[in-house]
């Protein structure tokens, strides 16, 4: 019994089996005859072929035809009439000697010692003064008093302040002087130092309309 079960399920499975492959044959034949169009052989076409400068041209160039004309003889105008000579009956001058007896005298002898040349004594003069800058903090117009020494080489150095309206003027006077330049003090003409120089500096502050305000 369970061999003739096993056999009809067999015989099944081959059925199915043929049946499947026969419906797919069909339908791939179908669907290829669907599509299937008719193959039409183009013409060939003859091959072409290019030819690049087959064959050298020789240009001639181009010759000017145009007949050159003949020079003109040019005639040479003649040379411009001189007129004659007029002669005079006026005497010529010669040449004028003069006799001028010149003076004879003896050349001054110098000695080395009598030659002293006397350089006067200068003290340092300002070359170069630049305007100091207004504190930030300053409310009013002020002055300092500055002193200082001048090297000899126009320096100005030892700068102190014996006099300010206000302390804040102090430091910016300072720092005005160190910028300023001098012509050393000269003796006999050898720059030196010099000592106890004495100026005053002015810090003006003005409103928004331009007014001073006072110190």
């Amino acid at each position: 019994m369970q061999d003739h079960i096993t056999l009809s399920a067999t015989s099944r499975y081959a059925l199915a089996s043929g049946a499947a492959f026969v419906v797919t044959m069909g339908l791939g034949l179908w669907m290829a005859q669907m599509i299937a169009v008719n193959f039409v052989a183009e013409d060939r076409h003859a091959a072409q072929t290019y030819e690049i400068n087959p064959e050298i041209i020789d240009i001639e160039p181009v010759k000017d035809r145009a007949a050159l004309k003949p020079y003109k003889t040019v005639k040479v105008p003649p040379p411009p009439a001189r007129l004659p000579h007029q002669s005079t009956a006026l005497p010529g001058e010669g040449d004028i000697t003069l006799d001028i007896n010149t003076p004879t005298f003896d050349k001054p002898v110098i000695k080395p010692t009598d030659m002293i040349i006397t350089v006067s004594d200068t003290d340092a003069q300002p070359l170069f003064r630049p305007v100091p800058i207004m504190p930030p903090r300053a409310e009013k117009s002020g002055h300092c008093k500055v002193a200082f020494d001048v090297s000899p080489e126009g320096s100005p150095f030892n700068i102190r302040t014996p006099y300010c309206t206000d302390k804040m003027f102090a430091r910016a006077s300072i720092k005005a002087v160190q910028k300023w330049t001098f012509r050393p003090k000269s003796v006999s003409g050898r720059a030196v130092a010099m000592t106890g120089v004495q100026n005053q500096i002015t810090f003006r502050l003005t409103d928004e309309r331009g007014h001073l305000i006072a110190e």
